[in-house]
């Protein structure tokens, strides 16, 4: 095996063991899937995984090291992350209230995807650690002389290990099985999804102040 493929291999490795790790895309894409909104789920897939693709090239090329350089604009971007999801966390809440929870209201259709896309892609970019932990695994993984190709391979591979596990969560979340454990438990569900997508952005905000 070349020293390139094992760096390709290193890196996706890596990438997709901190992807299955929970956090606010986690808790986003799950609230999404269980109240019956598959369709803007997938949306959200596809806004997170381009996010992070976004910032993986950014780390990659070396221009993420001037965004993180530029103290007031990464302390913007974290505090307008963390008010976003604090946003959705109140929504859940105020969700929970309802008579009915399930918040999947007629046909999905192509709102509902774009809904979603834009969800997840302010999720993703809202957050300056996505641009510190792209720095760390490719400084860890990546060395300065490696291929061309092997980095398009990484934000390629990368791209796909974001748009398979959140697409198999949305999927899965989304099946007759898990729709009837969130008719029975769709307040709590709302609550505990909530209160975590508000703590994440209470953290963001916290650490910044």
């Amino acid at each position: 095996m070349s020293a390139d493929a094992f760096t390709v291999l290193t890196a996706l490795a890596l990438y997709a063991a901190a992807t299955i790790s929970p956090g606010p895309t986690f808790a986003l894409i799950t609230r999404l899937a269980v109240s019956g909104q598959r369709s803007a789920a997938l949306g959200a897939t596809f806004g997170l995984a381009i996010g992070a693709t976004i910032y993986a090239t950014l780390s990659l090329t070396g221009l993420a090291l001037v965004i993180t350089r530029i103290g007031w604009l990464a302390t913007l971007v974290q505090v307008a992350g963390g008010g976003y999801l604090i946003y959705l966390g109140v929504t859940a809440w105020l969700t929970s209230h309802a008579d009915e929870p399930v918040a999947c209201n007629g046909r999905p259709g192509r709102h509902d995807s774009l809904r979603g896309f834009r969800m997840g892609a302010i999720v993703e970019l809202s957050n300056p650690k996505g641009i510190a932990f792209f720095l760390s695994l490719f400084a860890v993984s990546v060395p300065a002389g490696t291929a061309l190709w092997a980095k398009l391979t990484i934000l390629a591979g990368g791209f796909a290990i974001e748009v398979l596990w959140y697409s198999l969560v949305a999927i899965v979340l989304s099946s007759p099985p898990a729709r009837r454990v969130y008719e029975r438990f769709g307040r709590w569900i709302e609550r505990v999804i909530g209160t975590l997508l508000a703590g994440f952005g209470i953290r963001l905000i916290t650490e910044k102040l």
